[in-house]
This record gives C-alpha cells, sequence and structure tokens, in this order.
C-alpha cells in the first residue's frame, strides 16, 4: 500500500474490531483500482461516539462502515438517511460528503441469493429478529418476495419486525411464528434465510435450526454466518440436495456496495473476494 500525503483515508468503526475482514478486502480493490484509497479499522468505545464523527469530519476522513454496537446510536449524528436504512433503523455505511447514512448489509445478503435464484415472487423463511433479519428482511421486501415468514425463539419480536415491514408497504404478506415452527414452514418454501448465530466459529458443532429432512430440492439456503464457510445448516442443505448460499458472499457485496458508495465506481468483485479468501485461508 502506498499511502501519500493525497490518500483519502476510509475505514471502520466498532467494538471490537480487530476480528474484520473488511481492511484487506477494501484496501485489494483499491490497489486493483489504483484509487488513492485506504481502509483503517477504528476501535471506538461507544461513550466516544459522537466525537469519533466530529472528528472524522474534521480530519476530512471519506467513510466509514459501521459495525457493533453503534449502528443504530450513529444515527442521530449524521445529517441524512437513506431510505431503506432509516426503515431499517440501522446504519452500516456513511458517505462523509452529505453525512448520509445507509445499510448495505440487507443488499448484500440479496445479490448473495440473487447469484442462485430470483427474489421476485418468492416464498421467503427468515429465522431470527435481530439487526441482520430486520436489514435482510427490508431488502427481500423490496426485491419483490411474495411473502416473507419471520421465525424466533420470542416470537412477539418477530410479530413486531413482521409489523414493521407490513407498514412499509413494500410487501403485502408478512408472517411470524415460533423459531419451533420452522419444518413446518420449509415444505412451501422458496428460500431459507438464517439470520441467526447458530454454527458461528467456534461454536461449529451447534445444532442446526433445520435438517436435511425438512429441505427440499428446490430450496435456496441462505447463512448469514461465513466463518466457517460451511455451517451446520449449509451442511443439511448440501445433503438434501438444496442450493446453499454462503455467507461470505454477503460480506463481500456489502462491502461492493459501500465501496460504491465512498468512490462512485464499481468494486471489482473477483480481487475482492480472492482478498478474503485469502484472510480466511481457503
Amino acid at each position: 500500500m502506498n499511502i501519500k500525503g493525497s490518500t483519502n483515508i476510509v475505514g471502520l468503526i466498532g467494538h471490537p474490531v480487530e476480528h474484520s475482514f473488511s481492511p484487506p478486502m477494501h484496501n485489494a480493490a483499491f490497489a486493483e483500482l489504483g484509487l488513492d484509497y485506504a481502509y483503517v479499522a477504528f476501535d471506538v468505545n461507544p461513550n466516544n461516539l459522537n466525537s469519533a464523527i466530529e472528528g472524522a469530519k474534521s480530519l476530512n476522513i471519506k467513510g466509514f462502515n459501521v459495525t457493533i454496537p453503534h449502528k443504530i446510536e450513529v444515527m442521530q449524528y449524521l445529517d441524512e438517511l437513506d431510505e431503506v436504512a432509516r426503515l431499517i433503523g440501522a446504519v452500516n455505511t456513511i458517505d462523509f460528503k452529505n453525512l448520509k447514512g445507509y445499510n448495505t448489509d440487507g443488499i448484500g445478503a440479496v445479490r448473495a441469493i440473487e447469484e442462485v435464484s430470483s427474489i421476485k415472487g418468492k416464498d421467503v423463511v427468515v429465522a431470527g429478529a435481530g439487526g441482520a433479519s430486520r436489514a435482510i428482511s427490508f431488502y427481500l421486501a423490496k426485491f419483490g418476495a411474495d411473502s416473507i415468514t419471520i421465525l424466533n425463539r420470542n416470537v412477539n419480536k418477530a410479530q413486531n419486525l413482521a409489523s414493521d415491514i407490513l407498514k412499509s408497504d413494500l410487501i403485502g404478506d408478512v408472517g411470524a411464528d415460533s423459531i419451533l415452527e420452522i419444518g413446518n414452514c420449509l415444505g412451501d418454501a422458496d428460500i431459507l434465510v438464517d439470520t441467526t448465530p447458530l454454527g458461528m466459529d467456534p461454536h461449529i458443532n451447534d445444532e442446526p435450526i433445520a435438517k436435511a429432512d425438512s429441505m427440499h430440492e428446490e430450496l435456496v439456503v441462505f447463512d448469514a454466518v461465513y466463518n466457517p464457510n460451511e455451517t451446520v445448516l449449509l451442511k443439511e442443505a448440501i445433503g438434501a440436495g438444496a442450493k446453499p448460499v454462503y455467507g461470505i458472499k454477503m460480506l463481500l457485496y456489502q462491502g461492493a456496495e459501500s465501496f460504491k458508495i465512498w468512490t462512485g465506481r464499481d468494486a471489482p468483485i473477483d480481487v475482492m473476494q480472492k482478498a478474503l479468501n485469502e484472510y480466511l485461508g481457503r
């Protein structure tokens, strides 16, 4: 990396951030396109979030990705919100040109799924009702899903999310149920989206949310967990002859969307994916 006096700085804010895969992915993309940018991770204590945004403006930082625990709190320090970020109620990308917040998590998941299957007109089951589920579900609605069923251990939380999605007027059929009913929901589903942390390293032998015997061969199964690459759920999907979609693709495509917001250029997806694979030792 050739850092000069003219180099534009973008980065990640979160707490903690040392585990992030984003710096190698973005810096490889900048190098490939010959862009005078560098991507750095900043560990920002929640108590310092306001001063971090003010400091970034003063230092002429061009953009941030935002991760846990700042995705909601950071919104109060921004001047504008993208429409879908406002509906989701969380931001994962900031463009300092106009201090505008975006959420690219959902579009990252949708682009990953659409490599395998169109979302338009499909019946989708979403496991989990947290921040990732919220981001992905609004984009599923935006991209024309026919129905969405939110499943969660806390059914009230699932019902609240379903209600919020319905209020957006992006979709007319959103339901909610207990995660324990997943086996009864997959028979008629076209796509299963797992936003729970089950199977994430080091808990790679967790019980999957659904087994192969409840899946069918036309089912598309997306797991937002990307470490390990082949989660316990995706192993079940492969065993059932279903179509797996890997979580690393969501990380890749949400990063590509952020890259375009900051630079105005299309991201070199193949280069970013190669950098991710190398960083993960694949």
